[in-house]
């Protein structure tokens, strides 16, 4: 009890111990764990703990010196209670990095001892022990050890040949946690030592037990590894071959560890070391699998007999004796290594792997099956098509190949896995099913023909009464896998035996089951009666069925939250698609549904389910709930939960288009009045979909809008005023606006919507205090012309009327800006050809004072001249040719012209404006220079077959600005989406490229601008050409000196580096290719040139660290190879010092510098393994010593708080 009391205190902070009590309390208790109560003993032991922090170093390592002394008694009892005292001892120490001396005194004082201990000897389980106690220490306080790393290294290696087998285990974890923190000299001695005990070979025994050190050592330590593997493969090769199948099961596993460690240095042997692994992965002498291949059909009585009588005559050789399962096992393993890490090779895979896997899953031992699997699911996932936009345009490329080679094998599959679907073993169906899940997964669509052949098995696991549950969830989500990929037309004549099971799932007790059951239900009521297409299939039988099963859950108020919001989600699509069935039932279904909008848990998802209910096609009868449903949802208008908000206008909107005749005006006003709330800049997604609803009230029910004009109109125009108004918000206001007008409701027509638009920029004072932003400019522009639009009679007078304010003088730069604008959109849809004095207007406006009248002018007149192209566009190439100082404006328009014309209207004009653009793209102005470039690459979109290889032929030409503006109206040709012109342009682009190397500086940077927009936005183009440009790329990474110079500034010299634009550009291509071509890249040769950017200009530094936080994340084990390296130029840019005397900008540009860096630091800390350096651990160590740093990593840390930060830097 008084142990126990002592415990009590020792936990608590507040106790303080002077010297005198320390000094007894540290001898009762080793006293205390000699004694002859176990009771008493455990107790002491966990005192230890808590005492370690409390008491001086010197008592500290009083109790080391006596627990290790204990360790080497007599007694077992003892040696045991002082190993765990070590244990508890060593876990309490106070890490390095907290500075304290205590830790590594004890330690010095430990390791001595226990190596003692080893080397002796003597008594096997005092060795046990001993190694044990050190793998602890190496693992956590390796690094302060490094004194001792020489001789912890002579005391294990004798060790790996001791004749007990635990020894030489428990050494190799000893020495795989000492290789984490050791020097170069003593890894290489160490490998050096083990290879050549490899080549000696001794023994069998003691070559596996070599080999297993090697494959811990480079799980533990692989980028260290790597560069011994020359030597080590051909060793663990040759041992492949010895017959012995534990040597063997390690060579595998040290394969797979070199495969996952040593990407790099593995890949020149992998074919070999894959021939090895599907040699071996068959590999089953002592069973006969041929006589199963002859009788295929009467397989199953056969063999079982077939074994019985076998075993009873073959006595002296027994199952058990054989560990040739284990070899598959691994073999298996490796496979699974190799095909994750080797995207590459995923065509190799399909041609030799897939069919020797698939040969495989006949496989007897079941734990060697479930490996089997995981691999052919690891090739699978390879194979899944990478869904991102990035590579929708290589749709037609390599990306098919492994596609169609799988869709060949699936018949194979599927024959080699149907009947293991009807087996007791749950393990081998689990896998079965998480097979076939990946697969329909994979290749939607490719078991469609192999319906009936899986159909048996699934129903069989489903009514199964011995499968456990997890075996039903797993058959239920494949199921729901296989509804979902697969036309409903292939299960139709399996639905009378497949429901029943589905449905009884629904009843069953584990809630896990039943919330997979109702998935599972909801996706087959839309198989069975699909609305998108006429479908002869008799749903009656079944109605009842699903009806009631689903019925009963959705009554349940008792159950688990999912099941109820999944019940509801399924009656909602049975409702919907079959409630023409339901009759007599549907009023009462309907009341339950009510019941659960009233029920916050519930309410999203009624919501939802009453939004596919209201849309449904059958037009089903929701009158009994409308009534009392309506206000609710109003009501929901005011929650502060977005999605519910989102979700219920949706329904609204839904409701009032299909059921307008059933609603009274008083249920819509309800609604109408929390609808000025929802409408701000606050949350532009909710204010569009308000909008959107309102838009299909005036639509429906216009006589309700003038109630509430007055305060959503204001609301209305606040956000058409506001900066951040813009896409789908600013048109669906636009939609609104139109059919508001056309409602023709008093008090809203065109003029009342007109003034209150227009007002606040009209009522500015003159000058230039124009207190609205620019977008809200284009945004008004873009109303008026909607409204103009839909009320023609009103345009001309309108469009007059803006005439007019340009013309006077007395207007105010903004009201002129807003006119030009507004006539410009007017001009894109309509034709403004009566306005006669318009040309004269724009052009003298093109002199005004105002860059801001210029501009819109400019604008103007291109948005006009794409809406009369015969007028307008013969006028503004004259115009270009004869004003070389309006070119730039005029230019501009062009551009506007290019962009917004369908290509059929500018086809007899290409020949013109190209004309026109050559003689500009010379020009030494760089703005004018990038607009030519512009229209000429907008315009090679029209006609790309004919103008692309014109392009083509000026790269020859001789200017560098010549040169420079073609590649950069390559840029402009290349867009996100699918283009007629990118065949054309994958064949030429090469071409284009070829401009990285060229003489004149300015050219190789638009070269990196133009090779940056096709990474980013199509890689396809590029792909295939890396292996050329990636070294041109990477030569425009380097510092050339020759583009430095200085220059005087007054008094001052200040350096100019003329190559900073050029590397940054560079940068920035090797950060975009990251993103889309990883795959591509020789990771190792990239991650050289981001060292080299780590030490660069501040720009630059500042994209590298980005790019370090990116790679720790896409490929953490290259990184951790080249931590070293990586790591001291972010401890620099940490730790680096602004001169005292600096000026602002310098001490922000260091602060965001190091806010930077930081930020990559924090993201190679989440790398798994990370804190096993030693560099790694003493950095951290020192940014908690640097109050300034850690402060710093603290608050980047509550930055990225929304990010899991599970393996973060423990701070305190």
């Amino acid at each position: 009890m008084a142990t126990n009391d002592l415990m009590m205190e020792l936990q608590k902070d507040s106790i303080k111990l002077d010297e005198d009590s320390e000094k007894k309390v540290v001898k009762m208790l080793l006293k205390l764990l000699e004694d002859k109560n176990g009771e008493v003993q455990n107790l002491a032991v966990k005192c230890l703990g808590p005492l370690v922090s409390k008491v001086k170093e010197y008592q500290v390592e009083t109790i080391v010196d006596s627990l290790c002394t204990n360790m080497l008694s007599d007694k077992e009892q003892l040696r045991d209670i002082s190993s765990i005292g070590l244990k508890t001892v060593i876990s309490e120490l106070p890490p390095a990095s907290t500075g304290s001396t205590m830790t590594a005194n004890v330690c010095k004082k430990i390791t001595a001892q226990l190596t003692g201990a080893i080397g002796k000897q003597e008594d096997v389980s005092v060795q046990l022990e001993a190694l044990d106690i050190l793998s602890d220490m190496l693992s956590r306080l390796g690094g302060m050890l490094y004194t001792f790393h020489s001789s912890i290294l002579n005391c294990l290696l004798p060790q790996l040949r001791s004749p007990r087998l635990a020894v030489r285990k428990r050494a190799i974890i000893a020495l795989g946690y000492l290789v984490l923190t050791c020097n170069g000299n003593i890894f290489s001695e160490l490998m050096e030592h083990l290879l050549a005990e490899l080549k000696r070979n001794e023994s069998t025994s003691t070559t596996r037990t070599y080999i297993q050190c090697i494959a811990g050592i480079s799980r533990q330590a692989g980028h260290r590894t790597g560069e011994y593997l020359e030597k080590i493969i051909p060793l663990v090769v040759r041992y492949c071959n010895v017959e012995d199948d534990e040597l063997r099961e390690y060579c595998f596993q040290a394969f797979e560890s070199f495969v996952r460690r040593c990407p790099k240095e593995i890949g020149p042997h992998i074919p070999s070391v894959m021939g090895l692994c599907l040699k071996y992965i068959t590999y089953d002498p002592n069973y006969n699998y041929d006589n199963e291949e002859e009788e295929e059909e009467e397989e199953m009585m056969e063999t079982e007999n077939g074994e019985d009588e076998e075993q009873e005559s073959d006595d002296e050789y027994s199952d058990d004796d054989d560990i040739s399962w284990k070899v598959r096992r691994s073999a298996a393993k490796c496979l699974e290594a190799i095909v994750s890490t080797r995207h590459d090779l995923l065509q190799d895979f399909y041609k030799t792997l897939s069919p020797v896997l698939i040969g495989r899953f006949k496989e007897r031992e079941e734990n060697v099956k479930a490996d089997i699997f995981c691999a052919y699911i690891a090739l699978l996932k390879q194979t899944l098509p990478i869904q991102s936009w990035l590579h929708a345009s290589d749709a037609g490329g390599k990306e098919e190949i492994p596609l169609t080679m799988l869709q060949n094998q699936v018949p194979n599959i599927i024959k080699a896995l149907h009947k293991q679907l009807k087996e007791k073993s749950i393990k081998s169906r689990q896998g079965c099913f998480s097979l076939l899940t990946e697969l329909a997964n994979v290749l939607p669509g490719c078991l469609a023909d192999h319906i009936p052949a899986l159909m048996p098995g699934i129903i069989f696991s489903l009514a199964d009464k011995s499968s456990s549950s997890n075996m039903r969830i797993d058959t239920l989500s494949f199921l729901h896998v296989l509804l979902c990929n697969h036309q409903p037309e292939v299960f139709h004549p399996h639905i009378k035996a497949l429901l029943p099971p589905v449905v009884s799932c629904i009843g069953d007790p584990f809630y896990k089951i039943t919330s997979e059951a109702l998935l599972v239900t909801q996706q087959l009521v839309k198989v069975i009666r699909p609305l998108d297409k006429s479908c002869t299939f008799d749903v009656k039988p079944f109605v009842k069925d699903l009806f009631s099963g689903t019925l009963k859950r959705l009554k349940a108020a008792d159950i688990d939250q999912e099941v109820k919001e999944r019940a509801i989600s399924c009656m909602g699509q049975i409702v919907c698609n079959l409630g023409d069935h339901l009759s007599g039932d549907l009023p009462p279904t309907l009341k339950i549904f009510l019941e659960r909008l009233k029920n916050e848990i519930t309410r999203l998802t009624t919501v939802k389910a009453l939004t596919l209910i209201a849309s449904s096609p059958l037009k089903i009868d929701l009158r009994p709930i409308l009534g009392e449903g309506f206000p609710i949802l109003a009501s929901f208008l005011r929650k502060n939960q977005r999605a519910l908000k989102l979700s219920t206008l949706t329904a609204l909107d839904i409701l009032i288009k299909n059921y307008s005749d059933s609603l009274k005006p008083a249920m819509v006003e309800s609604v109408l009045t929390e609808l000025p709330a929802l409408i701000s800049e606050n949350d532009l997604h909710v204010s569009q979909v308000a909008i959107v609803f309102l838009t299909t009230l005036a639509k429906v029910y216009p006589s309700s809008l003038s109630k509430i004009s007055g305060s959503v109109l204001s609301e209305l125009f606040q956000l058409v005023h506001s900066p951040l108004l813009q896409g789908g918000a600013l048109n669906a206001i636009i939609d609104f606006f139109q059919a508001l007008v056309i409602t023709k409701t008093a008090n809203m027509g065109y003029a009342e919507l007109m003034k209150p638009l227009t007002s606040p920029i009209h009522s500015s004072p003159g000058g230039a205090s124009v207190t609205l932003h620019k977008q809200a400019y284009y945004s008004v522009a873009k109303c008026v012309a909607a409204l103009s639009s839909a009320c023609p009679k009103e345009a001309t007078r309108v469009a007059s009327q803006f005439i007019q304010d340009v013309k006077n003088p007395k207007s105010s730069a903004a009201v002129k800006m807003l006119a030009f604008l507004s006539l410009a959109e007017m001009g894109r849809t309509m034709n403004l050809s009566a306005q006669k004095e318009l040309k004269t207007v724009i052009l003298e406006a093109f002199a005004s004072p105002s860059e801001e009248v210029k501009s819109a002018a400019s604008y103007a007149l291109g948005n006009i001249s794409a809406g009369n192209l015969k007028e307008y566009l013969p006028f503004m190439l004259k115009e270009i040719g004869s004003q070389p100082k309006r070119q730039y404006l005029l230019l501009h328009s062009l551009k506007e012209v290019i962009s917004s014309s369908p290509a059929d209207g500018l086809k007899p004009y290409v020949e013109d404006i190209w004309a026109l653009l050559f003689n500009h793209c010379e020009c030494t102005e760089e703005g004018t220079r990038n607009v030519v470039a512009e229209c000429l690459g907008k315009l090679a979109l029209v006609n790309p077959s004919h103008l692309l290889p014109r392009l083509k032929k000026q790269l020859s030409s001789g200017s560098p600005h010549a040169r420079s503006t073609v590649v950069t109206a390559i840029k402009f040709t290349i867009s996100d989406q699918p283009q007629p012109i990118d065949v054309l342009l994958k064949g030429c682009i090469g071409d284009f490229l070829k401009t990285l190397q060229d003489p004149d500086l300015n050219v190789r940077r638009v070269a990196l601008a133009m090779f940056n927009s096709a990474a980013h936005n199509k890689p396809s183009l590029i792909r295939d050409m890396l292996n050329t440009i990636l070294p041109h790329l990477y030569n425009e990474t380097k510092i050339r000196r020759e583009l430095i110079r200085e220059v005087e500034m007054g008094p001052f010299k200040h350096t100019v580096d003329d190559g900073l634009d050029v590397r940054k550009a560079a940068f920035e291509c090797m950060y975009s290719l990251l993103e889309s071509c990883l795959d591509r890249l020789d990771i190792y040769e990239y991650l050289n040139h981001v060292e080299d950017g780590l030490k660069d200009h501040y720009d630059i530094r500042m994209l590298t660290f980005i790019m370090l936080a990116r790679l720790s994340t896409l490929c953490p084990n290259a990184v951790l190879q080249r931590l070293e390296r990586l790591i001291e130029p972010l401890r620099a840019t940490c730790s680096t010092k602004v001169k005292a005397g600096s000026v602002k900008q310098e001490f922000e540009k260091q602060d965001e510098l190091k806010r930077s860096a930081m930020r990559a630091v924090a993201a190679l800390l989440t790398i798994p393994e990370v804190e096993k350096s030693p560099v790694m651990a003493e950095f951290a160590s020192q940014i908690r010593a640097n109050p300034e740093m850690a402060s710093l990593y603290e608050s980047i840390q509550k930055d990225s708080a929304s990010l899991p930060t599970t393996e973060s830097m423990d701070m305190n």
